[in-house]
């Protein structure tokens, strides 16, 4: 509970004061570590955009966890990430909500997105901010819920946003299902763009050889079992997979060295020799 001197007004000041006391030095702590991620608020936008936009609607009137809600519709300038005030430009707004919060009267819900477990507000960003404040857990909010081509989980920053992005779009060109799906992930956002390009170039090579269109779906199942499992089994006999290498990343990885050792695109036991005398001069 936060503290009280008997006068609303004198203790709306103090709330302002702590929140921007608080953001200051939490924002020099992000500055001193590099870290501006943790500071900034999430873009509704971004997410979205990152996620695939697929469809909405409105859920009604819920009560949210506040530690839920991780960024705004709008660019905010006035609210860092847990909606401490960035500057005194509204002070006189916020303060004149945090009187009315303790003195007890109505306080209309906030309107906000709901992707996933995420919550971006639309409308109310400043009660958001005094609720926080005054140290309070939820919120009442009018929810609209959006569905998303991705599912929205692990998104802490914009790194997390740029990796959701390349993998949508790779899973647009070359749509993975099931095991496939969980196992072509790559921790670095631009392999899913050479996945793409290395699923869709073997596929133009089998359909020229075998003289038959290939949709995107058989694509998709064809690369994983006559092209990824096989390579991937022949390479962790090989010994040439990292301790903590990604299945994708060390397919990636043994496929650029193959091709640029040998110019072709045949796997044999020969190749992986050559390949594996590679690794071992880069160690």
């Amino acid at each position: 509970m936060v503290s009280s001197s008997g006068s609303p007004r004198v203790d709306a000041e103090s709330d302002f004061m702590r929140a921007r006391r608080h953001q200051v030095l939490s924002s020099l702590a992000a500055r001193m570590r590099g870290d501006s991620d943790t500071t900034q608020s999430m873009s509704f936008d971004d997410v979205v955009a990152a996620l695939g936009r697929r469809a909405e609607h409105y859920a009604g009137t819920k009560v949210i966890p506040l530690d839920a809600i991780v960024g705004s519709v709008d660019r905010m300038r006035d609210f860092d990430r847990r909606f401490r005030p960035t500057s005194t430009r509204s002070r006189q707004r916020w303060e004149r909500l945090a009187r009315a919060s303790r003195t007890g009267e109505e306080i209309p819900p906030i309107d906000v997105y709901q992707v996933g477990d995420y919550y971006f507000v639309r409308d109310g960003h400043h009660r958001v901010s005094v609720a926080r404040s005054m140290g309070l857990k939820v919120i009442e909010a009018r929810v609209t819920a959006i569905d998303t081509f991705l599912r929205p989980v692990g998104i802490g920053g914009r790194e997390d946003l740029e990796r959701k992005h390349w993998r949508r779009i790779m899973l647009e060109r070359v749509p993975f299902t099931g095991e496939a799906r969980a196992a072509v992930a790559v921790d670095e956002p631009t392999d899913y763009g050479i996945i793409a390009e290395t699923v869709e170039a073997w596929a133009t090579r089998t359909m020229h050889a075998e003289g038959a269109y290939m949709d995107k779906k058989t694509m998709a199942e064809r690369w994983y079992a006559e092209e990824f499992v096989p390579v991937l089994e022949m390479i962790e006999e090989a010994g040439v997979r990292g301790p903590d290498e990604r299945p994708a990343a060390a397919y990636l990885r043994v496929a650029g060295e193959r091709y640029r050792l040998i110019r072709e695109h045949e796997w044999n036991a020969e190749i992986m020799e050559a390949v594996r005398g590679k690794s071992r001069r880069r160690r």
